[in-house]
């Protein structure tokens, strides 16, 4: 095996002859904790980085803003995730908790502040999702992990039991303990292609494919005038078919984009969209959670008998945003400076439907690669949830979105890689 002259270098003061070769695949969230959290321990550590800098994915997070965590118990936290993931993430979140997150990041210097929904930020600044890699960096670097940037890795090299080291660009590379944080399938352009997933299935490691999750929907029939307009207090609904029975929804505020939708509402609902899209009619609309359309008529016809010459369009506004009021209008077929007086109950009816369920019409497929993370990834039960070791292996361990965890919008996500890279690092 090809020895590398970086890697061969002379051993830090303070490790002895028995410590363990570490290579940690991945510099994001949860390769840095791991790195970290490895080297503290004594251990020679290498992290490898395919990107010419660490933390890609990190710095363009929340829109660059980067919502670190999310504030509450461990037992609030877990709660958000599927029964399963929050069994799976418990001994990791309890390790290596939010507070723990943030205390390190005090200690660094990046002040945080918590939003009402809960979420955690740094102070909102020019580079302030930066300054939580820096951060984090600074900790890598400090405690002696040689961290390569611009080195991508190829393959694994080994068989069960135990992995003899990486395959690299440039030649191998051995280690006696490997830690995968590669990330998963979504944002390929800042490094996470999802391919650690085709390595460790070729070694019998069984896994979930990658599908899109967290992600903006695509509808057939776009509404790019609409673009930048917010939809709020309500819910997305998704449904089987226009008229079929309720399959999922979330209350959220949603956005128009040029394409379809984003905005929470979509981000949460996407994955479900995107299954029944596959298994068979997926229709969305986003309804009013504060009034019901029976309340809605009513108010509709008390109010043409009180103020008959009040025009439609000015009643719809009152319900939906200005931009799409004409359109909307002009698809149910009711004139712009038609009065309430005069409308006929089909255009009654319409007016009503848009203002308490505004249709949405059918998705096209979610995209993969705009989630903010990708479900799929390592099977849990694969996986001993206390170390991230690889069942069947004594050197293979995986964390981060690598694992098959996915949990809502929040810092929620982010908070389990910060968890599970601590767990993977912290070795015997």
């Amino acid at each position: 095996m090809l020895c590398l002259s970086w890697w061969c270098h002379v051993l830090p003061i303070g490790h002895d002859d028995g410590m363990a070769r570490v290579i940690v695949v991945g510099g994001g969230a949860a390769g840095l904790v791991a790195a970290w959290r490895a080297a503290s321990l004594g251990h020679a550590v290498t992290l490898l980085e395919a990107n010419g800098r660490l933390g890609v994915k990190l710095r363009i997070s929340g829109g660059g803003k980067c919502n670190i965590t999310h504030d509450g118990p461990p037992k609030a936290l877990l709660a958000a995730f599927a029964r399963e993931q929050a069994r799976f993430l418990r001994p990791a979140l309890h390790a290596f908790d939010n507070d723990a997150v943030l205390d390190l990041l005090h200690r660094e210097g990046v002040a945080t502040y918590t939003r009402e929904n809960g979420r955690v930020f740094p102070l909102d600044r020019p580079g302030s999702a930066m300054a939580v890699v820096a951060a984090f960096e600074a900790r890598v670097r400090r405690v002696g992990v040689d961290v390569r940037t611009g080195v991508r890795v190829l393959g694994l090299l080994g068989r069960a039991p135990r992995l003899a080291g990486v395959r690299l660009e440039m030649g191998e590379l051995e280690a006696d303990q490997v830690i995968l944080a590669t990330g998963g399938a979504s944002y390929p352009e800042t490094g996470t292609r999802g391919e650690a997933l085709g390595w460790l299935q070729a070694l019998g490691v069984p896994a979930r494919p990658w599908f899109p999750a967290l992600a903006p929907i695509p509808l057939e029939a776009p509404r790019p005038a609409w673009e930048g307009v917010a939809l709020r207090d309500g819910e997305l609904r998704l449904s089987a078919g226009r008229e079929g029975r309720r399959l999922a929804a979330f209350a959220g505020d949603l956005v128009f984009t040029k394409v379809g939708i984003s905005g929470p509402a979509a981000l949460e609902l996407s994955q479900a969209v995107e299954r029944a899209r596959r298994s068979g009619e997926a229709w969305l609309a986003y309804a009013s959670t504060r009034e019901t359309p029976e309340v809605v008529d009513a108010a509709l016809l008390a109010e043409a008998r009180t103020n008959p010459r009040l025009r439609a369009a000015s009643w719809l506004q009152r319900h939906l945003p200005e931009r799409l009021v004409d359109p909307l209008l002009d698809a149910a077929r009711v004139g712009m400076d038609l009065c309430l007086k005069d409308l006929t109950r089909e255009g009654r009816r319409a007016l009503v439907g848009f203002a308490t369920a505004l249709p949405l019409g059918a998705p096209r497929p979610v995209p993969l690669a705009r989630g903010e993370v990708a479900a799929g990834g390592v099977d849990l039960a694969a996986v001993d949830s206390g170390t991230m070791l690889v069942r069947g292996w004594e050197n293979l361990r995986v964390c981060g979105e690598l694992l098959d965890l996915d949990g809502p919008v929040g810092g929620y996500n982010l908070q389990a890689a910060f968890s599970t890279g601590y767990a993977a690092g912290s070795l015997a």
